[in-house]
C-alpha cells in the first residue's frame, strides 16, 4: 500500500497500560488525530464542519505487535475508495526500526448534513479535493 500522508505520534505516559505497552483503545485516538489532520490538510478550510462533514459508520483495527513508551511511531493515512455517500480510509501505525506495521485501521466515513441529521451524497468538490490530495482517481 502506498501512502502520501504521515504524521508523527507522541506516546504519552497515560497511553500505557499495566502490561507496559500502548493500550489497544488508544490506537483509535491515534487514528482519529491522524484522520482529522488529513482532512484539515486535504480540504484546507473548504468545508464548514459545523454544517456538514463526516460521521463514522464502521471502524476495524487489527493489532500486529506492541508499542512501548519509548518507541517512535507515526500514522500513515489514505482514502482507499469513495462511493456515492461514503469513503473508505486505511491507516497504519508504523514503528521506527520495524518494516511491518504494528496496527492497521479501516474506517468507513459517511458524508453527513449535521443540521438535517441525515447522510448526503459526497459533494463533487470533496471528491475532487480527495482525488487531488491522493494523486489518483478514487472509486
Amino acid at each position: 500500500m502506498d501512502f502520501n500522508y504521515k504524521i508523527p505520534i507522541q506516546i504519552r505516559f497515560n497511553d500505557i497500560d499495566i502490561v507496559g505497552h500502548v493500550n489497544n483503545a488508544v490506537y483509535q485516538e491515534y487514528f482519529d488525530w491522524a484522520r482529522v489532520e488529513y482532512f484539515k490538510d486535504c480540504f484546507k478550510q473548504k468545508i464548514d464542519w459545523q454544517k456538514e462533514g463526516f460521521v463514522i459508520a464502521s471502524i476495524q483495527i487489527d493489532f500486529f505487535s506492541p508499542v512501548y513508551l519509548d518507541d517512535i511511531i507515526s500514522v500513515v493515512t489514505k482514502v482507499e475508495s469513495i462511493s456515492e455517500k461514503s469513503l473508505n480510509m486505511v491507516q497504519l501505525v508504523l514503528k521506527e526500526g520495524i518494516e511491518d506495521p504494528v496496527a492497521l485501521g479501516r474506517t468507513v466515513m459517511v458524508s453527513f448534513d449535521y443540521s438535517k441529521k441525515e447522510s448526503i451524497e459526497l459533494p463533487e468538490e470533496w471528491k475532487d479535493l480527495l482525488e487531488s490530495f491522493e494523486g489518483k482517481k478514487l472509486n
